[in-house]
C-alpha cells in the first residue's frame, strides 16, 4: 500500500489529483490510463480506487475542487458590507484569478466534461448553477439599487462575463503581456462599465 504521504507529507488524494491533472491537461483524458495516473503518483491502483473510486471521480474532483474554492470565495465577498459595485468587482475579478490559477483544471474540464455520466455531469452543473446564481444576485441587487442599469437582463450580464472567463485558457500564457491580476482587473472594469446606468 502506498505510503499516506510522500516525502514533502503530500496526502494521497492530492498525489494523485496533482498526477491526474498534469497528464490529462498534456495527453488528454482518454489518453490517460489509470496506471499512467498510478506510477506518477507513486502510489498503487488500489489506493486510487481507494480514494477516487474510478478515473472519472478524480475528472470530477478536478473540476469540483476548483468550483468549490469559488464558491467559497464568492460567498465570502457576497457576504461582506461593501457597496455592491465593489463587491461585483471582486466576485468578477477573483474568478478571473482562481481559473488563471487553476487553469489546466478549467481546460482539462471543458475539453473533457462530456467523458462524465449523466449523473456525474448533472452534479456539476448543479455546483456551477449555484455559483453562477449566487453572482447573478449581486447584478441583481445593484440594478434593483438603481446603480446598475436595468437595460441587459442579469442572466446575460452572467454569460456574458463567465463566457470571457471560460475562454481563458484558450488564450492565456503565464508568460504573457499581462499578470493574472491585470487581466481580471480588465475583465473586472469591462463588466461594470457595461452595468453603468
Amino acid at each position: 500500500m502506498a505510503k499516506a504521504t510522500d516525502g514533502n507529507g503530500t496526502p494521497v488524494p492530492q498525489r494523485l489529483l496533482a498526477a491526474a491533472t498534469r497528464l490529462f491537461a498534456e495527453q488528454g483524458y482518454d489518453r490517460t490510463s489509470v496506471q499512467e495516473i498510478v506510477e506518477a503518483a507513486g502510489v498503487t491502483k488500489g489506493a486510487l480506487y481507494h480514494y477516487f473510486g474510478s478515473k472519472e471521480d478524480l475528472l470530477q474532483e478536478v473540476y469540483a475542487r476548483v468550483l468549490r474554492l469559488q464558491q467559497e470565495r464568492l460567498d465570502a465577498v457576497a457576504d461582506t458590507d461593501a457597496p455592491i459595485e465593489r463587491r461585483l468587482r471582486d466576485a468578477a475579478a477573483d474568478v478571473v484569478v482562481t481559473t488563471l490559477d487553476n487553469l489546466d483544471d478549467a481546460a482539462i474540464f471543458f475539453r473533457s466534461m462530456h467523458h462524465l455520466s449523466p449523473e456525474k455531469n448533472r452534479q456539476v452543473r448543479l455546483e456551477r448553477r449555484r455559483y453562477h446564481e449566487r453572482f447573478r444576485a449581486l447584478v441583481e441587487e445593484g440594478q434593483r439599487d438603481g446603480v446598475f442599469s436595468r437595460a441587459t437582463p442579469a442572466d446575460l450580464v452572467v454569460d456574458y462575463h463567465f463566457g470571457s472567463v471560460h475562454h481563458l485558457s484558450t488564450w492565456y500564457r503565464p508568460n504573457g503581456p499581462l499578470s493574472r491580476q491585470e487581466v481580471a482587473d480588465h475583465l473586472a472594469d469591462l463588466l461594470l462599465r457595461a452595468l453603468r446606468p
